[in-house]
């Protein structure tokens, strides 16, 4: 039973970032999901699916797997990158595109 450790992305439909600063520990599924043939959804008999447990930091997540005996892996933690923007920066004289109406 492999466990993941990661920080959450911010979600792509809200702009704050509420509910990423924490740590979770999610894990992995032990089997692939099956499709139902009359309806098409899938299923799985794996409980441990289910389970997502969360983390103020990522030595308290890494501390937990270990007093458990559960193998983790930790996932590098991405920030998305900023490019400074300026509405002025539109009009400026050393556009590469010339600006137009």
């Amino acid at each position: 039973m492999l466990a993941r450790i990661f920080r959450p992305q911010k979600t792509a439909t809200q702009s704050g970032r509420a509910r990423t600063h924490g740590w979770v520990l999610r894990f992995e599924p032990a089997s692939a999901r099956i499709a139902d043939p009359l309806t098409g959804w899938t299923q799985t008999r794996d409980m441990n699916g289910q389970i997502e447990l969360h983390f103020d930091t990522r030595e308290d997540a890494v501390a937990y797997a270990q007093r458990r005996g559960i193998a983790f892996e930790i996932l590098k933690d991405s920030e998305p990158r900023r490019l400074p923007k300026a509405y002025a920066d539109n009009f400026a004289f050393q556009r590469k595109q010339p600006w137009t109406h």
